[in-house]
């Protein structure tokens, strides 16, 4: 199960591919993330057309931050469309917007805070990109709303505050970079296995063994081999594991 994919990004002749291939790659769900308002529609769209497509609704926090009544109107359409999401995501914090430009972060947080709300309201899991600095706001804002299920997609971050995320029982996804960047594998030795889900991000491309190549769920088999190795534990093991923990976050 891809747990972190930008379906609606990809080019419709990609995207087509990517579905006629998810049986033979053994890949059984998608949950596809939503950057705003259009992507959120277009993730919808594709739902109604292919059950394994879990779509979830939010807005990206890597972008200009929306007008007072874009975000009003797309918190009501969001409201309006709950039973046909899993999780109100891609919501956080613009930790990598902020390395080249400067930003209002209070302003972010205000947005983040009305989707937590939300989500918190609506009793939907919230899918976080939140790293390295943001990361300790967002548990604390996780916190002060008595957030449960917050799943941080492609984490990263110092060790306080993974052990304060494993503490809080917060999962994370790891993308196909387990298997080439070392952060990532000392994420995964030390984050329970229960905590672990993987993803793709696709579009976004990889390198090492990946590089050059369009980024496709059936990577994610280089994923679980890796874990398996990190972990020291039988191939199968992971992958129900995995399969098991997402299946049991997202109610799918």
């Amino acid at each position: 199960m891809d747990s972190h994919i930008h379906l609606d990004a990809y080019s419709e002749e990609k995207r087509e591919n990517i579905l006629s291939d998810l049986q033979k790659d053994d890949i059984e769900a998608l949950i596809t993330v939503s950057m705003n308002m259009e992507s959120c529609k277009k993730n919808l769209a594709l739902s109604t057309r292919d059950q394994r497509i879990s779509p979830a609704f939010g807005f990206h926090p890597e972008q200009p931050l929306p007008s007072p009544q874009d975000l009003e109107e797309l918190l009501l359409w969001i409201q309006e469309h709950v039973n046909e999401m899993v999780a109100v995501g891609e919501v956080g914090l613009p930790y990598y917007t902020r390395q080249e430009q400067k930003v209002d972060l209070e302003k972010y947080i205000e947005v983040l805070e009305h989707f937590l709300i939300l989500a918190k309201k609506k009793d939907k899991p919230v899918i976080l990109h939140a790293v390295y600095d943001d990361a300790p706001i967002v548990c604390d804002l996780l916190e002060k709303y008595r957030i449960k299920k917050a799943h941080f997609h492609w984490f990263k971050g110092d060790k306080e505050t993974i052990t304060r995320m494993i503490q809080n029982r917060f999962y994370v996804s790891v993308t196909p970079d387990v298997c080439y960047e070392r952060e990532i594998q000392e994420l995964v030795l030390y984050y329970p296995l229960e905590l672990l889900m993987i993803e793709t991000d696709g579009p976004w491309p990889f390198e090492g063994p990946f590089s050059g190549k369009m980024t496709h769920p059936a990577m994610m088999h280089h994923s679980v081999i890796e874990i398996a190795r990190i972990k020291k534990l039988p191939v199968h093991v992971v992958y129900e594991k995995l399969r098991n923990n997402t299946k049991r976050f997202y109610m799918i």
